[in-house]
């Protein structure tokens, strides 16, 4: 294979016992990583955070943001910024409460030169996807007793348990990073569904376990329901429609081309 493939486990300070335990795991597939310290944004007053966006985040979203989301896409900041101080080709990057079906590593050295052939200005790759809509077939992968999909991911599949950056989605990710108005995983499909170059393995070789995600835990508060706004179910409905719209257009050009 070309590329160079460096891992990242994002990790928040004191969460040794998963540290521990995704060490364990990825040590016996063989795989070295570097441990990113995750943002613990649980006790952030977000009317003294500069770079969110409450008035845009209630409009897209139809509510606030809590302060461990806000952590969590500044941890991925932090992740993605780690990567390119590197001289590796391709950033894989997990939270720490993924759970590996199978060898991500060997899965990846088998399609990622695909991917490259079929598109030299990939973006991001998501292999912990939870559902895959609106894709266009790539390629088929066997390692092993897993069969696999790689697929262009028109609408770009939540979940941001574990990616692949390439060198130009990371730098685009953190030099074009402005406002946040989104958790991260919306903010990547809003993106990658306007910009492109987005893709997935499905079914998806990682999950994540049942415990909750320490960086994105929120601090007591449910956030799917914290600050919703009246309008919330419009907003939502109107995020998803137009964000399928676009991606239905951009599956149909993708095929028309292919």
């Amino acid at each position: 294979m070309k590329g160079s493939i460096r891992t990242y486990v994002i990790n928040l300070d004191g969460g040794t016992e998963r540290l521990e335990s995704v060490s364990r795991m990825l040590g016996s597939f063989g795989m070295d990583f570097e441990r990113v310290p995750a943002f613990d944004g649980r006790k952030l007053d977000l009317s003294k955070v500069a770079d969110y966006d409450a008035g845009r985040a209630e409009r897209y979203m139809g509510r606030s943001l809590v302060g461990a989301e806000i952590g969590c896409y500044r941890s991925h900041l932090s992740a993605a910024a780690q990567f390119l101080q590197s001289d590796a080709e391709y950033g894989l990057v997990f939270e720490d409460d993924v759970l590996l079906r199978y060898n991500p590593i060997a899965l990846l050295e088998e399609a990622l030169p695909v991917l490259e052939s079929a598109d030299k200005d990939w973006l991001l790759l998501n292999i912990g996807a939870n559902k895959s809509k609106i894709t266009s077939p790539i390629s088929e992968h066997d390692i092993g007793s897993y069969r696999c999909s790689l697929v262009a991911a028109h609408y770009f599949p939540m979940m941001a348990c574990a990616i692949v950056w390439s060198r130009e989605g990371a730098r685009q990710f953190v030099e074009n990073h402005g406002k946040i108005f989104a958790p991260v995983d919306n903010y990547f499909r809003y993106w990658l569904t306007r910009a492109g170059h987005g893709y997935a393995f499905w079914p998806a070789p990682v999950t994540t376990t049942d415990a909750e995600s320490q960086i994105a835990a929120s601090d007591g508060r449910k956030r799917s329901r914290y600050g919703r706004k009246w309008y919330y179910g419009f907003s939502k409905q109107k995020r998803l429609l137009e964000d399928k719209l676009i991606a239905l257009g951009r599956r149909y050009r993708f095929r028309a081309k292919a």
